[in-house]
């Protein structure tokens, strides 16, 4: 199984883990996005604070973008049930 863990930013409190392909983004211990292959990524609306916009923003600041948290959760289920499906 190909698992990986990556701190892009250098801080332990942003994370890109990638299983299969998949990558899910986690500011402190909540996952923030999530990103097939070389797409773009996904990405929740911040409800949190400066420091998850920050982590936010390093993958993309385009905020029109975002889902709220219910819609991405969804999203977030969605994807993985038809990776693992394959």
């Amino acid at each position: 199984m190909d698992v990986s863990i990556d701190h892009p930013t250098g801080n332990a409190n942003f994370s890109i883990v990638t299983v299969h392909g998949i990558d899910l983004a986690f500011s402190y211990r909540t996952n923030i996005g999530i990103r097939i292959g070389y797409e773009r990524w996904t990405l929740r609306v911040n409800e949190w604070g400066p420091t998850t916009g920050k982590h936010m923003n390093y993958l993309n600041e385009d905020k029109s973008a975002r889902l709220e948290g219910n819609e991405f959760k969804g999203f977030v289920n969605d994807m993985l049930e038809n990776v693992m499906s394959l």
